[in-house]
C-alpha cells in the first residue's frame, strides 16, 4: 500500500510495449501509464463513480502482478484525516 498527495493518469503507453501498464512513484506522488483503451474505461468508471483495479507489470509475467486499485469510499473523513 502507497500513500501519495497526487496521482497521475498518463494515457499514452502502447500496447506493444508488452506492458499492461507501468506504475512510478515521482516525488511525493504515483505516476500510472496506462493505455488508451484502459484511459477510456478509467474515465467511464470515475464518471460511474465505480471501484477501478488497473493491474499493472509485464503481459508475460505471470503471477506477479501490480494493483493500482481506485475505491469510492462513503466516509471521506475516516479515510483522508492527516
Amino acid at each position: 500500500v502507497t500513500g501519495a498527495s497526487f496521482v497521475v493518469f498518463n494515457g499514452a503507453l502502447k500496447t506493444s510495449s508488452g506492458f499492461l501498464a507501468k506504475s512510478s512513484i515521482v516525488e511525493d506522488g504515483l505516476m500510472v501509464q496506462i493505455t488508451r483503451e484502459t484511459m477510456e474505461s478509467l474515465r467511464q468508471a470515475l464518471r460511474d463513480k465505480k471501484d477501478f483495479k488497473i493491474t499493472c507489470g509485464k503481459v508475460d509475467a505471470g503471477d506477479v502482478k501490480e494493483y493500482v486499485d481506485i475505491c469510492w469510499v462513503e466516509n471521506e473523513e475516516r479515510t483522508n484525516i492527516g
